[in-house]
């Protein structure tokens, strides 16, 4: 790196050249290591960011954007002399409006620290996910982060009401909207959410609050097969206008999430599938006989089996900690693949049979753990104690019965690096090449995020 570049760094940028950091930002959650940054640059104001990126765009210097690090699909992985761009700094919650129910927050906001933040206040932001506790808004909107309540909120796309991005030519473009509607031409900010920085840097967020819930009901239920688990979404649904969790998990993943995060395994691991129920609404008699009579009505006919409902929040804490539980299993796994498929949920069941099958087959030694929100269609299946070079074909077997089920490769992580080469599986040749387009016009010298989603 050139010394006229180096002389040229925004003043006051925080800036990190020790083997340390170089180290500790050359990767995320997914391990991949692409090669090793020249420097990490730390700004804290959105003028910093935006002068960084003009000047590395006038010498061609290409940049890494960095969150919370916490993504599985390599984006956050620099290429070697890389100017990682950290966003941990841009870290302030500027407004949150009581009476509009909206939050101004920068990018580098951790997720945890917003929702106690906004919960303060009386309200409520409802994104959540096992990660909540490192990944920051930014990345979250980055990469349209989904979750355990997207059955009830949607995604992140859907809790967006403004952005304001630095382009890749360092321009500061501004769109802090923060009305629900705005029928003024293209939404410009979809540009910039579920596209991983590759069209520019998100610095600050409009977010969508709601009223805080007064009172949470859940329940994990236990199930004899997969065909009682669409019975059982369909009366939830019904049953509980309110409901905002369906998460679905399998006895292997339940007892070894279980063990490692120190809990009991629930029901002794009797049942094949339990699911974990979540729903949320005023602490009122209606609220609370709703869910008592839902719990019984699928008991007695024969919907589920069992059931455990928490007496209080710290067992319930626990139930969601065993749900959250993979990330302490990932390294009793290594290596592994941990995927994020979506499928219609008419077809889950035999996309389901049909994958353990071949991996059973082809991968005899392999360990497969599943769980997901599959109220919303999303499956995680993780396949572990592979050798290194399986990891290839495990992915092309599972993302090919993917893409013949007309799924996507990615329900929520993104694609980042490592799920580049399926993109195709998903995408077709025309739709790859709008997105190139695009790309290519918002981003021609490929200085944000190269390598990214598309090659």
């Amino acid at each position: 790196m050139s010394d006229s570049f180096l002389s040229q760094l925004p003043a006051g940028l925080n800036v990190l050249t020790d083997a340390d950091a170089l180290v500790r930002y050359g990767s995320d959650a997914s391990g991949l290591q692409a090669g090793a940054p020249q420097l990490v640059a730390r700004p804290a104001t959105v003028e910093q960011v935006a002068a960084l990126v003009s000047l590395c765009a006038s010498h061609n210097k290409k940049i890494t954007i960095a969150g919370g690090r916490s993504g599985l699909a390599g984006g956050a992985a620099p290429d070697a002399g890389d100017v990682v761009l950290s966003l941990e700094l841009l870290n302030q919650i500027e407004e949150i409006d009581e009476a509009g129910g909206t939050a101004l927050v920068q990018a580098g906001v951790v997720l945890d620290t917003l929702c106690a933040a906004v919960e303060e206040k009386g309200w409520y932001f409802p994104l959540d996910l096992g990660a909540r506790g490192s990944c920051q808004i930014g990345g979250n909107v980055a990469t349209n982060a989904g979750g355990n309540r997207v059955l009830r909120y949607g995604t992140t796309r859907q809790l967006v009401l403004g952005l304001e991005v630095v382009l890749p030519d360092g321009t500061i473009m501004t769109m802090l909207d923060r009305t629900l509607k705005n029928n003024t031409g293209l939404d410009l900010k979809q540009l910039f959410i579920g596209t991983e920085g590759t069209l520019g840097i998100i610095t600050r967020v409009v977010l969508r609050l709601f009223p805080r819930p007064q009172v949470r009901r859940s329940a994990l239920v236990g199930l004899a097969s997969f065909a009682q688990i669409a019975p059982l979404l369909k009366a939830a649904r019904s049953a509980l206008p309110e409901l905002s969790s369906f998460e679905v998990m399998w006895a292997d993943y339940v007892t070894q999430a279980a063990r490692a995060t120190g809990r009991a395994v629930p029901f002794n691991g009797q049942w094949p599938l339990t699911v974990l129920l979540e729903t949320e609404g005023a602490d009122t008699p209606t609220f609370h006989a709703g869910f008592d009579t839902f719990l019984e009505t699928v008991l007695e006919d024969g919907t589920v089996h069992d059931a455990i409902v928490p007496q209080s929040l710290e067992q319930a804490a626990d139930l969601w900690a065993i749900r959250d539980g993979i990330g302490k299993l990932f390294e009793s796994l290594r290596p592994f693949v941990a995927f994020d498929i979506g499928i219609p949920l008419k077809d889950m069941g035999t996309f389901i049979e049909q994958a353990m099958t071949e991996l059973s087959q082809r991968w005899p030694q392999a360990g497969n753990l599943l769980f997901g929100h599959l109220g919303d269609g999303n499956l995680h299946l993780t396949t572990g104690h592979l050798q290194e070079a399986d990891i290839v074909p495990v992915e092309e077997a599972v993302y090919a019965l993917t893409g013949r089920f007309n799924g996507s490769i990615s329900a929520e992580h993104g694609i980042g690096r490592l799920k580049k080469p399926f993109l195709h599986y998903s995408r077709d040749d025309t739709q790859q090449q709008v997105m190139r387009r695009i790309r290519d016009a918002l981003n021609p010298q490929g200085v944000l995020n190269a390598a990214r989603i598309l090659d």
